[in-house]
């Protein structure tokens, strides 16, 4: 399903805490610019806090500035102007507070989800989905204005949530439906009939609660979402110069103004709501704020009251999302394994991941962007994420693991861990980069109010068990208050005698009697708390380890899909490694796929995948894909393959390549010859065929005698593309096809004689006296272009190849092998009455449709060596004469080579475009259900599945039908149970079943009132009963 035109953003900001983070953010927004899930022209800011504590609300203030402040500058203004609002789609994406879970924040905590049609194979995190959401879902359809979004919930919306823009003005908030008990510790709306926000409850009563609900009993929660009109972003805009508002942004702490914290719900957005009075708005404070000092809460009134004086008579909505859902990621681990994981699902989610023993994943377990090596053992409801582990290793129900290596496996191996959380972090000491480990329990408490516990136990057992005491991790006058999980200092950092690892913290779960060595060793230790180490992770180092590890699980999966001959596309893996920035891994993994491959259909889509990492470096430059690959520098390359010498060829390749890739030009070029060599081997695998084909000996006719032969052509009623190399033997083709005379003729002949001269001279031409084209081989270089479509007589040299009578890589010159086996050369004229470009030949299709009468069906299976094998179709008696009355060839006055379209779908299917795989699946199957019609002598379901086959054609190869046939078949639609084009269309001729018999002359009167057709005709055609015919004339005889 297409997916519906998204927002097309003109300013996208990721605000964050962190300044030494605003570079790494920035650099994340770019990716996904790369990847195409934001518009090629949006203007991407990362943009740092103006202070740690300005709330949601000072951190959309900051933002909606630094906006406007570069669309000034883009627009040429010299100072900040709310004009350039007028146009402008802005997203505000707000990274929020420090996430136990994830050092990169709750944005980026991967998903276990997939998205197949993305262009891109990227780790689904929640910014991904919620840039989705926002330009997918919500954003479409709304006017210009400011959009602002939360990361920190995961948030599902359907794909028409039905918000209506009629009439809007003011502010919007999106409210997302949610349980009475949910809104105890949220954040809900009350509204009226119209939609009108009347007030906003947090952690409200039960009666305010019961006000909220809705019929169904669920409740509008405040989902972290506001739509800002034109209007009212302006508004607000115009306080950021205004005190104490101007020290919610950069500019006014610049200034040295004092830093105040706003709420975006319940200060901005609360002062709007219909309900709310002036009174109760300046004397209020948002429930993030806590309580403070007289002197706060009177600098934050001053704020409330610029808040009023500026947006009190901007209308507030909400536009309410029944069939959504939203869930608030909170600091309880145990809430997020919940989130992470299916319980029902039969079997556990692997998500960009290689497992080697898929089967000690347990249902309801979760492993994303992971290699796991040996026996690991996952149980339910546990959760592995951006780990690269060798067994063996237990981990039981209840756990989450994250960023750890082989390094760390050792230290795993003989425990069995559940209910833990660890992981594995980059962190950045005094300039020098480290790896850091934190454990700590699923039902931890990380909140500073409530009871305090560690590794799933209160703090008192968990000293009693250790041997650890308070003033290890707290110091002396540290109030118990703050005595917690996040200010203990329980991870160490810096050991003086060796690496820190997670066996500095896995002791505690088992403490041995080592005499106390584990507890003496974490003592030496130098340890932070987890509040201590948010300023210190390197998060920058962390995306990096991510992407390594993402791309290193990719090579495996790389690797596997070609070797195993999955129909998989790597297209959206290819961009992946091209667009950020690392194709030559995947390129060596190509080589070696190809290089070591053991049939030449594996290595011939290594190559063609190659041939796509080199265009795809091109990035759209260069030239066109298809084109010429004979350049001499690539011949050595060519020789090792046509000599079977894969490995070396390979190499070859390689070697040659490196000198192709400084610009698009070369990509492109460099391309091309890939997909040359790929023409190779699947040349030496159609030639596996030769097995199946017999020769015997017979006399030599005189010199000068003709031998003569000719045959009908044929129509393709189903299956074509199917017999087309590498589809019939990787797909396994299968064809219903016709044997034809056009106009009573038989169309396509041949004629060949022997000749005194050992030489041999081709000619072809449109009559068997009208030859146009003559061409002389006398040595082998004249043959060497066989294989070269575009090459005139190429065809027929290729047969003189095929049939073994000339071997094109001997060292006997052409002339003596003629000589020694034939006592002289031929002389070999083909004719064919056709027009160039009819449709009317294929692949092995065109050798079944000349060979054998009648209606058949060809059938290749999916291996190697390649062998057809044709079934005669009986149908109905008198069926063959009643198809004749309705068949008729309409010569549309077209001619497209099939070869310009035949590297297209072939480019396609090594791609393995899941579009072209499942059509090549119906193309199959359809002729099977097509000879099923001809048995029954059906015409109008003949009709059908001719109209149908005409659709899976163009879904093969877009592009095959000219407007001029389009117009031509719709005139003609009225008159024919069905139609197609004959081959891989493009032009040539097109084929009707009538729904009345013998209509030529009708159907002439219906096309000759149409105009813009051109040089058209209709012709009369009949089933062949007698295929080819071969006859030896007298010596002197006229052919």
């Amino acid at each position: 399903m297409e997916q519906p035109k998204g927002v097309d953003w003109t300013v996208i900001i990721l605000t964050c805490q962190y300044k030494d983070s605003v570079q790494v953010f920035q650099r994340e927004l770019e990716v996904r610019q790369k990847r195409e899930q934001i518009p090629a022209g949006t203007l991407l800011l990362a943009v740092e806090d103006p202070e740690t504590r300005v709330g949601s609300g000072g951190a959309t203030l900051n933002a909606l500035l630094v906006a406007a402040e570069h669309l000034s500058a883009q627009a040429g203004f010299t100072v900040v102007t709310s004009d350039v609002l007028q146009s402008a789609w802005i997203l505000i994406l707000h990274m929020g507070r420090d996430f136990p879970f994830d050092d990169c924040g709750r944005a980026f905590i991967c998903l276990p989800v997939e998205n197949p049609q993305a262009p891109v194979e990227a780790v689904v995190c929640n910014l991904d989905c919620l840039l989705d959401i926002m330009t997918h879902r919500l954003g479409p359809g709304s006017p210009p204005g400011v959009w602002v979004c939360s990361t920190d919930m995961l948030l599902s919306v359907p794909p028409n949530p039905g918000i209506s823009w009629d009439g809007f003005r003011g502010a919007r908030v999106i409210a997302l439906p949610g349980s009475s008990a949910y809104a105890r510790n949220h954040g809900i709306y009350l509204s009226d009939s119209q939609g009108f926000v009347l007030d906003i409850y947090y952690q409200g009563t039960e009666a305010e609660i019961q006000r909220c609900a809705r019929p169904d009993g669920r409740v509008p929660l405040v989902s972290g979402i506001v739509f800002f009109s034109v209007e009212t972003a302006e508004r607000l805009l115009a306080t950021h110069v205004s005190p104490p508002l101007d020290a919610c942004t950069y500019m006014g702490l610049d200034s040295g103004a004092r830093p105040v914290q706003l709420s975006l719900f319940f200060d901005i957005v609360l002062s709007m709501a219909r309900n709310v009075s002036k009174e109760d708005f300046l004397v209020g404070r948002p429930p993030e704020m806590g309580q403070g000092d007289v002197g706060v809460a009177a600098y934050l009134q001053g704020a409330r009251a610029e808040l009023w004086r500026e947006l009190r008579d901007q209308p507030l909505t909400m536009a309410y999302v029944p069939d959504g859902s939203y869930s608030y990621m909170t600091s309880l681990a145990s809430e997020l394994l919940h989130s992470l994981t299916v319980p029902s699902t039969p079997r556990a989610q692997t998500v960009h991941s290689q497992v080697e023993e898929l089967e000690l994943l347990e249902p309801g377990s979760s492993v994303v962007s992971c290699v796991l090596e040996g026996p690991v053992w996952l149980g339910p409801g546990s959760v592995l994420q951006h780990c690269h582990l060798r067994g063996p290793i237990h981990i039981s129900a209840g756990c989450f693991l994250s960023g750890l290596d082989i390094a760390q496996s050792e230290a795993l191996h003989g425990m069995e861990l559940r209910d833990l959380i660890l992981q594995g972090h980059h962190m950045r000491l005094h300039g020098s980069l480290g790896r850091v480990f934190t454990l700590t329990g699923r039902l931890d408490n990380w909140e500073r109010q409530g009871t305090g516990t560690y590794l799933n136990m209160p703090w008192s057992e968990f000293f009693q068990k250790t041997g650890i005491r308070d003033w290890d991790l707290w110091d002396p006058d540290t109030p118990p208050t703050e005595r917690c999980l996040l200010s203990a200092r329980l991870f160490p950092v810096f050991h003086p005698l060796r690496a820190v690892g997670p066996c500095d913290l896995l002791w505690m779960l088992d403490p041995k009697q080592d005499g106390g060595e584990a507890l003496r060793a974490w003592r030496a230790a130098w340890r932070l708390s987890w509040e201590q180490l948010q300023p210190c992770l390197d998060r920058g180092a962390t995306l990096a380890s991510r992407r390594d590890l993402f791309f290193h699980q990719a090579l495996h999966k790389a690797r596997h899909v070609l070797e195993a001959r999955q129909d998989l596309s790597l297209h959206p893996l290819i961009r992946a490694a091209v667009r950020e920035g690392c194709p030559g891994p995947l390129l060596t993994t190509l080589d070696q796929v190809a290089a070591g491959a053991g049939d030449p259909g594996v290595a011939a889509r290594a190559l063609a995948c190659v041939a796509d990492v080199l265009g795809c470096m091109a990035g759209g430059c260069g030239g066109l894909r298809s084109g010429p690959a004979a350049n001499p520098e690539w011949t050595r390359s060519f020789s090792y393959l046509e000599r079977g010498d894969l490995a070396g060829g390979v190499e070859a390749l390689a070697q040659e390549r490196d000198k192709w890739l400084s610009r698009p030009a070369l990509l492109v070029r460099a391309a091309r010859h890939y997909e040359g060599a790929e023409q190779i081997l699947i040349r030496q695998a159609v030639m596996s065929a030769q097995q199946f084909v017999s020769t015997e000996l017979v006399e030599l006719p005189a010199h000068g005698q003709w031998v003569v032969t000719e045959c009908p052509a044929r129509v393709d009623f189903s299956g074509g593309w199917s017999d087309t190399p590498p589809l019939a033997y990787e797909l396994g083709g299968a064809v219903l096809g016709l044997a034809v005379r056009v106009d009573g003729r038989r169309p396509i002949g041949a004629r060949a004689r022997r000749i005194p001269e050992p030489e041999l001279r081709l000619a072809l031409g449109p009559q068997p006296d009208d030859m146009t084209v003559k061409i002389v081989c006398r040595s082998l270089d004249d043959l060497q272009d066989y294989c070269q479509p575009h090459a005139p007589g190429a065809l027929l040299k290729a047969a003189f190849i095929c049939a073994g009578t000339i071997d094109v890589c001997s060292k006997i010159p052409l002339s003596e092998q003629l000589l020694r086996a034939f006592g002289g050369g031929f002389e070999l004229h083909t004719w064919s009455e056709l027009p160039h470009g009819s449709g009317l030949g294929g692949g092995w299709q065109d050798q079944v449709g000349g060979l054998m009468p009648g209606i058949k069906m060809g059938r290749s299976r999916a291996q190697l060596p390649l062998k057809v094998e044709v079934e005669e179709i009986t149908v109905p008696e008198g069926f063959v004469q009643k198809l004749n009355d309705h068949l008729l060839l309409v010569y549309t006055g077209k001619t497209r080579l099939a070869r310009n379209l035949l590297q297209d779908v072939l480019r396609s299917w090594y791609a393995r475009l899941p579009a072209v795989v499942q059509n090549a699946h119906s193309l199959v199957r359809q002729t099977e259900e097509c000879a099923e019609a001809f048995r029954q002598g059906n015409l109008p379901l003949l009709g059908q599945y001719l109209t149908s086959y005409w659709a899976q054609k163009k879904l093969m190869a877009p592009g095959c039908e000219p407007l001029a046939v389009r117009r031509m078949m719709d005139v003609l639609a009225p008159h024919v149970h069905g139609q197609s084009l004959a081959g891989a269309g493009g032009g040539g001729f097109l084929y009707l079943l009538t729904k009345e018999p013998r209509q030529k002359e009708t159907l002439e009167a219906v096309l000759a009132k149409t105009e813009g057709l051109g040089n058209y005709s209709i012709h009369l055609v009949e089933v062949d009963t007698q295929g080819l015919s071969l006859q030896l004339l007298e010596r002197g005889a006229s052919t």
